[in-house]
């Protein structure tokens, strides 16, 4: 049975810096009728209570079940708001898609900015997700992002070298990406 697209709101939950315009989560915004972008205070400096409160707030006013597309430490954000959500809350969630789960417990000082959203969740998730990882990704290595798609009980995409499967990938709409995105609804 096809998936019926307006069955679900579609939330994109961006990284740090946001998703600028040529980002394929700017372009996935265009192609829903019903997605919205996440919206948070600051951008730059991820603030784990900040960005996982935003997320709360979103997911109970959407009016219907949401599948969450999460970039960078978007995915942070997911794993973080749904350790400790009100289950009625977190059961509104459909699916999530996963896209370069920043490590951040890396222990090198790039990582300082989302420290604060460590320890990482390595809990089964309570709903179908999806991780892509990228095997040249510089905020995530491929073994890791392995691990945890295996702790979340995620499917798991390799999708090659698109470093930080970001705005400087060029990917633009991302089709490919868009056909990962409907193998994981055809799961809900």
């Amino acid at each position: 049975m096809p998936v019926e697209l307006s069955s679900f709101d579609f939330l994109v939950v961006p990284g740090r810096e946001n998703a600028p315009a040529a980002h394929w989560q700017s372009h996935w915004l265009g192609a829903f009728a019903n997605s919205s972008r996440l919206i948070q205070a600051d951008w730059s400096r991820p603030e784990v209570g900040a960005w996982t409160g935003q997320l709360g707030a979103a997911v109970e006013a959407a009016p219907r079940r949401v599948v969450l597309i999460g970039h960078s430490v978007g995915v942070a954000t997911i794993l973080r708001w749904t350790a400790s959500a009100p289950a009625a809350q977190v059961a509104k969630v459909a699916g999530a898609f996963l896209a370069a789960p920043t490590n951040v417990e890396d222990p090198d000082p790039s990582f300082d900015l989302v420290r604060n959203f460590a320890p990482m969740p390595m809990a089964r998730l309570p709903y179908p997700a999806l991780v892509v990882a990228s095997r040249d990704d510089p905020r995530v290595t491929m073994p890791r992002a392995r691990e945890c798609a295996q702790a979340w009980g995620a499917d798991f995409a390799d999708i090659g070298e698109a470093g930080h499967i970001g705005s400087a990938a060029g990917l633009g709409m991302w089709p490919a990406g868009l056909l990962l995105l409907g193998g994981l609804l055809a799961r809900i």
